[in-house]
């Protein structure tokens, strides 16, 4: 290959004292070997090289760092510190941050941006998700109770959805600006339940009306109405299997009452937990994908919108969230207790 580079080089120095400029003769030397050869750029750099009355046609010895690199040791130092950076890496290893880009590259590491998640979770935090997890696994298991599951949950959605763009630009441009949604704008409550079958029972709280446990204690109320009229199977046979998270309202004394009252059986779900959740993990985000840039002028013109969203899901849309469970609750064990992130 070296041999080759020089041969090249002999033929450059040749066409440049026949008086021949660097494309002709990149043309040339292309015309013989091939278009791969050697690049226009390689030429027009021999060509000033020669003008400047240099005619040495061998490589000249780089002086700094070495370029080769043990990528074990780029491994080792990621396993340690996965933030680190290629000029960190570099550092250590005395390498050209250049060169760090490359064996990254070849490694096939990318860098991507830490995930948001609730909260850095205690060792304790971490240990009821696996244990949250591996009761319901193994209870699934032995008794599969998915298709008597019921699970809701709230979400506001507001009338101005901003849709973030990504915009071309050069390099040392400032990139285009996006103003986030004003967290006081208008917007409606949306309370939700939902099975593997579709929506059970769903209403809008009117905007000065917060979720507290009188209001909860109502819409429980009111969903057993529907699971009573929707799912008749349910009451007559082993019953509803509840499913919500740990908010206040959720979690009251009076709540509980209400829940031994109708009879549910309710399953534990781990503080922090939004990841198990099928509201938050499926249904809301795939509701906040549709609602993004979407405007509206009115709580009617919300209430309509989500009204037809629902509509157009059909049973295998709700079937893959609730199904989607078991394969968590077993990565939250594998994972020991961190957090899915997607």
């Amino acid at each position: 290959m070296e041999n080759q580079k020089e041969h090249f080089r002999h033929i450059l120095l040749f066409y440049f004292c026949k008086g021949k400029n660097a494309s002709q003769a990149h043309k040339k030397l292309c015309a013989v070997y091939g278009d791969e050869a050697l690049k226009e750029r390689q030429c027009q750099n021999w060509f000033a090289k020669f003008r400047s009355g240099d005619f040495s046609l061998k490589d000249e010895k780089r002086s700094g760092r070495p370029v080769e690199v043990d990528d074990a040791l780029i491994k080792a130092i990621i396993n340690s510190d996965c933030h680190s950076t290629t000029r960190e890496i570099a550092e250590k290893l005395h390498v050209s941050h250049t060169c760090i880009e490359n064996h990254l590259k070849q490694l096939g590491y990318i860098r991507k941006l830490d995930t948001w998640v609730p909260q850095e979770l205690k060792e304790s935090q971490l240990m009821q998700r696996i244990s949250s997890c591996d009761l319901l696994k193994k209870r699934n298991e032995n008794d599969p109770f998915l298709k008597r599951l019921i699970t809701g949950d709230e979400k506001w959605v507001v009338y101005n959805n901003i849709k973030r763009k990504r915009s071309w630009s050069r390099p040392g441009e400032l990139t285009q600006t996006t103003s986030k949604a004003d967290i006081h704008q208008k917007k409606v409550l949306l309370s939700v339940w939902w099975d593997y079958k579709g929506i059970v029972y769903f209403e809008f709280l009117p905007p000065n009306r917060p979720i507290n446990s009188d209001v909860y204690i109502e819409q429980l109320t009111k969903l057993n109405n529907a699971v009573e009229e929707k799912r008749p199977e349910l009451t007559n046979r082993k019953g509803v299997v509840f499913h919500h998270d740990n908010a206040r309202p959720h979690t009251s004394l009076v709540t509980w009452q209400k829940l031994m009252e109708l009879g549910w059986d309710v399953l534990p779900h781990p503080p922090y937990s939004p990841d198990l959740a099928p509201s938050d993990y499926f249904l809301f985000r795939s509701l906040q994908n549709s609602l993004n840039g979407k405007n509206f002028n009115n709580d009617d013109d919300v209430k309509s919108y989500l009204i037809q969203f629902f509509a157009n899901k059909n049973q295998k849309f709700f079937e893959r969230g609730i199904m989607m469970l078991p394969e968590r609750w077993q990565k939250v064990i594998d994972q020991n207790g961190q957090y899915i992130t997607e």
